[in-house]
């Protein structure tokens, strides 16, 4: 396999874009994408196109990526069309880097939007249980609610909402909050530790200008905030929102012929699905069977990150991953982001972007937005966010959800060149 290295990134603040098309969104992202690598779009020889719910929304299906190129002067080539629910994006990615890493072309575009915030929020919420076994929806998430009633933890009343699930409030809320109830009963995880997560990724996202979010909240603030599901305020989920993202990857061979290239190398690009493991083993967790994989790929092992990018569409998310990925042991993650490891300065910064929760979770451009913020990173360039000194760098984005784990993820560890 050859070496692989990301030449290019762009992407549109994620937002409400309530008047702005897809097309609108991906024409942004690539034109800042074609402009940070410094070519032109004729030099791209296949594009990988990320996106879950477009079709839902407007009857947009099968062809998404060729509609949405062409007006840019992008036709011709090989265009791959890709959906793994929150996972497209890194899935698009990986696609380009196998792309490239086999020989089969030496410069390629993978890019993802999404446009979700819609003035009937009932068909958002809706939306989003495209990213279960629809067939078994209802013994799926009976599953969870068996899980949480034979728990210990104590409920407040009026914190819990068990009828809103996809009404109220996305249905994988409620995923999250079953899970989370399990680790807080398990490991003694707490709400103020969830808190905290939150809170540190809205000071993060208050430095970068791309995010939703761009407000500081304090701990008692998130705490006090709206609840979702308990133990989850709605500060500690990710909002709905509209945005796209770009990037080009390309081979040793292309690199060279670059007049003033700023490369980050792709070490390690991992792309697998879930199991149905049991939801007390921790070792075959698919975040933690894909990092070892991600890791041996590499040559490197999680005391080697310097930042990294998680999927926390519930602060939840970013204490599980910290576990899983190997960057603090099982039932610590709560007790890892308390003492400051993961906020910028700490001994390892995660989601300087603000993460899902506060940068936004437009499903198609997530994980590629993920991207974005490490190469930024990883090129020394994220200003009052800059990780001091970061030369490795660690992205992981999961999708969808069947038994107890994400149904899709992909993991991607970058190194700094320049």
């Amino acid at each position: 396999m050859r070496d692989v290295y990301i030449i290019g990134t762009g992407m549109t603040r994620f937002a409400k874009h309530l008047h702005r098309t897809e097309k609108k969104l991906v024409e942004t992202a690539v034109e800042r994408t074609l402009k940070d690598a410094g070519i032109s779009n004729t030099e791209i020889q296949s594009a990988v196109f990320s996106n879950s719910l477009w079709g839902y929304f407007t009857e947009q299906h099968c062809i998404k990526g060729q509609v949405a190129l062409r007006p840019l002067g992008i036709a011709g080539i090989p265009i791959t069309n890709v959906e793994n629910a929150c996972a497209s994006g890194s899935t698009a990615l990986h696609t380009a880097w196998l792309q490239v890493a086999a020989g089969q072309n030496d410069c390629v575009m993978a890019l993802g939007v999404e446009k979700l915030y819609n003035e009937d929020k009932l068909k958002t919420f809706k939306a989003y249980n495209a990213g279960v076994d629809v067939e078994e929806i209802k013994a799926h998430f009976a599953g969870w609610y068996e899980v949480m009633d034979n728990l210990s933890l104590e409920i407040p009343q009026d914190q819990d909402n068990p009828d809103g699930a996809g009404s109220s409030r996305s249905a994988f809320m409620d995923v999250y909050a079953g899970w989370c109830r399990w680790h807080m009963d398990t490991h003694g995880t707490t709400q103020h530790q969830l808190a905290v997560i939150a809170s540190k990724n809205h000071f993060h996202s208050s430095m970068n200008p791309y995010a939703q979010f761009q407000n500081k909240m304090s701990v008692e603030e998130i705490l006090g905030a709206r609840p979702v599901t308990y133990p989850l305020t709605v500060p500690m989920c990710a909002p709905v929102g509209d945005g796209a993202a770009a990037t080009i990857v390309c081979s040793e061979a292309y690199l060279k012929k670059l007049a003033a290239p700023r490369p980050v190398k792709i070490q390690a690009s991992v792309l697998g699905s879930g199991t149905n493991r049991p939801i007390d083993r921790d070792d075959l967790d698919i975040g933690a069977v894909l990092s070892r994989r991600a890791y041996e790929i590499a040559g490197m092992g999680p005391e080697d990150i310097d930042v990294a990018e998680v999927h926390d569409a519930t602060s939840f998310g970013e204490l599980h991953q910290t576990e899983a990925l190997g960057f603090c042991p099982p039932g610590q993650g709560g007790t890892f982001a308390e003492s400051g490891a993961t906020r910028l300065g700490g001994k390892l910064p995660i989601n300087t972007s603000g993460g899902l929760e506060s940068r936004g979770h437009p499903v198609g451009a997530s994980g590629l937005g993920q991207i974005f913020e490490l190469v930024t990173q990883l090129r020394h360039e994220a200003g009052p966010r800059q990780v001091e000194g970061c030369r490795i760098a660690l992205a992981e984005n999961g999708g969808g959800n069947l038994a107890f784990e994400e149904a899709a993820m992909g993991i991607h560890i970058l190194e700094r060149q320049i």
